[in-house]
């Protein structure tokens, strides 16, 4: 699976288990939504820094939302 799909689908799956509106999310990690809603869908390739920004955001490490789950 595409790593940018994986990605996506890690960041989603952590906001809505901490019950997080993406525009919300998109706020806290200075990002906009639209970009956040790209990123979600696998659509958009983010930089490290954005990465960094929105494990900050939701309080997780970047490894946790770069995991491939079936590894």
């Amino acid at each position: 699976m595409d790593l940018r799909v994986v990605v996506g689908a890690n960041i989603r799956a952590v906001r809505e288990a901490r019950g997080v509106p993406q525009d919300e999310l998109a706020h806290i990690a200075e990002i906009h939504t639209t970009y956040l809603s790209g990123i979600e869908n696998g659509k958009r390739n983010i930089s490290l820094r954005v990465l960094e920004r929105l494990a900050a955001a939701l309080a997780v490490t970047e490894a946790e939302l770069v995991r491939r789950k079936d590894r």
